[in-house]
């Protein structure tokens, strides 16, 4: 089983080296990537600078595991990656990667919306939002 979690952000490396990495692979047409990012939200007068996501780690596993079968028999798919941040994660900094790709465009683009919206439903983490004066608030998913 592939792990899909990343301990701290996931850098910009670390996507180059993913999308880089397929070039050798001439049997597909189209990519498609969604890129999570910390914001800056600001709620009730105080401004988000992080935010720190745990997970109920051997259930998320699980919960990946399930999503990406379920993605695999759904659409024509070469490949798919889906990684996820643990840890405190500063505003601008990425802490989710989603990357499909097929031999067609919009198997991956429906993919890729189709994996965000499950991920977001369905895997156990918890963001807790730290603010510039250090409290901090649980995070609800939109």
């Amino acid at each position: 089983m592939k792990k899909s979690f990343v301990n701290g952000a996931i850098s910009p490396e670390k996507i180059a080296t993913s999308i880089a990495n397929h070039q050798h692979k001439t049997n597909i047409g189209g990519h498609a990537i969604f890129l999570g990012q910390v914001r800056a939200d600001e709620i009730e007068g105080r401004v988000v600078k992080a935010i720190e996501f745990t997970a109920y780690e051997a259930l998320a596993e699980h919960k990946f595991e399930v999503i990406r079968e379920d993605i695999f028999a759904k659409y024509p798919l070469v490949c798919m990656h889906m990684y996820h941040s643990l840890g405190r994660i500063g505003t601008g900094e990425i802490c989710l990667f989603v990357f499909t790709s097929s031999k067609h465009r919009k198997a991956a683009q429906q993919a890729c919306d189709e994996l965000v919206e499950r991920i977001k439903a369905e895997v156990p983490i918890w963001g807790k939002e730290i603010f510039e004066d250090e409290t901090h608030q649980w995070k609800e998913n939109n």
